[in-house]
């Protein structure tokens, strides 16, 4: 496959099989001096590594060549990729396969993507290769590439065509599918060069071990990314409309998970439209993390969001949502904090279940930590009794609800923890991006957000900004 490479080009038409189906019993090499590992096996350590169907792919390839072949390809079923439960018939009349990786030579894969673009899904027929492969289970050993092949890539070829001539110049073509529990999924590819040795019965089945590690990332990584779609989903759908106005309220969230991969937890935010002009703002933790946790926040959210329509008081609402809570599996020992803002009334209405205190600031500071009149038992206790703390505001205020996640720290007192957030605060609202229009106050919470000394990755870091604007008429 080496562009310099000087034997003539073999007849496609006349390509031929060199393998028929065979039990890989017959490939084992006589008893000798042990085995030299395979020229891609230190490569092939990262295999695996990484829950990332792509860059999984890009280890193969790169473990491949061009150590042990000229040019390697993976590519994966696309009713596979899309999870579909249909499977195809033993012997179908065509396979639609994703190109997941391809590498020619030392070349970077961008080199190659106009005309071999990764993820583009290719119809392979009955009678190519890879169709044998993946009907059969077993490797395909050809003597070059089949004429279907060539002719498609001749064909998309375009001002190429010199490169992809010398990619087929090829004097051996090995296909091994990717095998999964009894399934086939796919498919590595790899090509040599007139100048190199024809693949071996025992390179391929060292291929094939290859391939079965590979399968087995390749499985991972799709569940991984499949969880982790089915988080982002349901975190993005517990966001607050971005372009919900509320009269005398300006909003900017954040939310970080607790360590790496992790993408949804126990805590909550929400944003709530009251009768008369009012606004809730509300911040809630449920203890731990993973899909408990998950659950008990889905549910301890819909049920603020279900009693904010009732138009109780907030030490109401918070004393309805800790019936419900001792209820709900999981939701004990949960913590919250509600704060109802009218702009009207010029007052901010705070009840507070066991969470961390608020912060106010007022026009030119410092941040302080709220005293509540209650600090409130956590919910689902069955305390009963929630007392509200009632504050007036006259002037435009900065008011930030957040996790225990930005002031817990095994190396710190918690209330030296909310000071560090309260100075947080101060130096993030005295810089210039504090004026610099709507993406400003995004850019305070963002700050905030990664500002705290507590340990990073101990826990989710969730917080609620709002600016507070009392109505002057």
């Amino acid at each position: 496959m080496s562009p310099h490479a000087t034997r003539p080009v073999p007849t496609r038409k006349g390509t031929t099989l060199r393998n028929e189906p065979r039990s890989h019993h017959r490939d084992a090499l006589p008893a000798g001096p042990p085995r030299r590992r395979p020229a891609f096996a230190p490569a092939a350590d990262v295999i695996g590594s990484e829950l990332d169907l792509r860059l999984t792919g890009s280890h193969v390839v790169h473990a491949l060549t061009p150590g042990f072949c000229d040019a390697a390809s993976v590519y994966l079923l696309e009713r596979w990729v899309l999870e579909e439960n249909a499977y195809p018939s033993v012997d179908p009349p065509q396979i639609e396969a994703r190109r997941l990786a391809v590498r020619v030579g030392a070349e970077a894969p961008e080199s190659w993507d106009g005309v071999l673009p990764v993820g583009e899904v290719v119809v392979f027929p009955r009678e190519t290769p890879y169709a044998r492969a993946l009907a059969s289970g077993h490797s395909q050993v050809l003597d070059g590439v089949d004429q279907h092949t060539s002719d498609r890539l001749l064909a998309s070829a375009g001002g190429d065509a010199q490169r992809i001539d010398d990619l087929l110049h090829t004097a051996s073509f090995l296909v091994v599918p990717l095998q999964l529990r009894g399934a086939t999924v796919g498919f590595i590819a790899c090509t040599r060069g007139p100048e190199r040795d024809p693949f071996l019965p025992g390179e391929a089945v060292a291929v094939e071990s290859l391939a079965a590690r590979t399968a087995v990332a390749l499985d991972n990584a799709r569940r991984y990314e499949r969880e982790r779609r089915t988080a982002l989903a349901i975190r993005n759908s517990l966001l607050p409309d971005p372009a919900q106005a509320f009269p005398g309220c300006r909003i900017a969230h954040g939310y970080l998970p607790a360590g790496q991969g992790n993408i949804i937890g126990g805590d909550w935010f929400d944003v709530l439209p009251r009768p008369g002009g009012r606004v809730g703002l509300v911040v809630g933790d449920a203890m731990g993390h993973g899909p408990e946790s998950a659950v008990a926040m889905i549910q301890l959210r819909t049920a603020v969001r279900t009693l904010a329509r009732l138009d109780m008081e907030p030490a109401e609402l918070m004393r309805r949502l800790d019936e419900l809570a001792y209820d709900t599996p999981g939701a004990s020992f949960a913590t919250c904090i509600y704060a109802e803002w009218d702009a009207r009334a010029h007052s901010c209405t705070l009840v507070g279940a066991g969470h961390p205190p608020p912060l106010l600031r007022g026009p030119d500071g410092p941040a302080l930590p709220v005293t509540l009149a209650s600090a409130g038992l956590p919910l689902g206790l069955g305390a009963g009794t929630y007392e509200a703390t009632v504050l007036t505001i006259d002037e435009p205020a900065l008011l930030l609800l957040y996790s225990d996640g930005l002031v817990e720290s095994r190396h710190a007192d918690i209330d030296q923890e909310i000071a560090g957030l309260a100075r947080a605060l101060d130096t993030a609202a005295a810089e210039p991006t504090r004026a610099d229009g709507p993406e400003g106050f995004p850019t305070l919470c963002a700050r905030l957000l990664r500002a705290p000394s507590a340990t990073p990755g101990a826990d989710d870091r969730t917080l609620l900004l709002a600016e507070l604007t009392p109505a002057t008429t």
